[in-house]
């Protein structure tokens, strides 16, 4: 099994680092991730997760994509973890290039990162359907039934749903970022969930580490492989 000490090593001798993360970065700070065991998608719903998160039923079925979406997607009160704190302090040093994350909670940003890349969107970021007014993520919460704009539109979170494409910017400077790395740590993701998993592919660099309680289709491809919590792990690396 893989040591801190090996990882320090790696990162000691690393310029241009980069992050790739999943819901496994976020569980630390209380927010459940999707497919564990105890995750959204193994709990009991009128519908499925997956059907409910797609932009068919948020066309659909708006008020009960919403009643959902307060109650399980808007996790406004959660903290960032070590992990994202150490992820900060190494962009601070010029030795992380980038964070690219499949979550959704601005939790990156919130603990200092500066340079993210967030494939799926933010639940902090909400715009009317109409006139594109910004609305916050405590105004969606707070909200009742189908949030509108004082224009009358519906009001959609800027998440990308079931069915919907990655933004093109977010994706092309995600692939920029990890094509110039030298060492890529993937974490807290299953690897499974594409187009974004395939990213990883892009990689031209030196060394891959993974980090993630379960195993993933990317472990031979990895010169270190951790089963640790993402945040007590990152919490033993010293940033030089």
């Amino acid at each position: 099994m893989a040591t801190a000490e090996q990882l320090q090593a790696l990162i000691d001798k690393s310029n241009r680092i980069v992050f790739f993360g999943g819901a496994g970065v976020s569980t630390e700070s209380g927010i459940p991730d999707f497919r564990s065991v105890d995750g959204l998608y193994n709990q009991k719903y009128d519908y499925p997760p997956e059907q409910i998160l797609s932009h068919t039923f948020f066309e659909r079925s708006t008020e009960e994509f919403y009643r959902f979406y307060r109650d399980k997607m808007l996790c406004l009160d959660k903290k960032p973890n070590a992990a994202h704190y150490k992820l900060a302090e190494l962009e601070r040093a010029g030795k992380l290039s980038a964070v690219v994350t499949q979550n959704i909670d601005g939790l990156h940003q919130a603990a200092g990162s500066r340079r993210v890349y967030e494939l799926h969107g933010s639940v902090l970021r909400n715009y009317c359907r109409n006139c594109r007014k910004f609305y916050s993520a405590e105004y969606i919460k707070e909200s009742e039934g189908v949030p509108r704009c004082e224009c009358g539109g519906v009001i959609k979170p800027d998440v990308v749903l079931y069915e919907e494409g990655l933004d093109d910017s977010v994706v092309n400077g995600a692939l920029n970022a990890i094509m110039q790395s030298d060492l890529l740590i993937i974490a807290g993701t299953s690897l499974t969930v594409y187009p974004a998993a395939g990213f990883v592919r892009y990689f031209r660099g030196d060394k891959i580490v993974l980090i993630n309680r379960d195993a993933t289709p990317f472990d031979r491809q990895a010169d270190l492989v951790f089963r640790d919590k993402v945040g007590e792990l990152l919490s033993k690396i010293e940033v030089k």
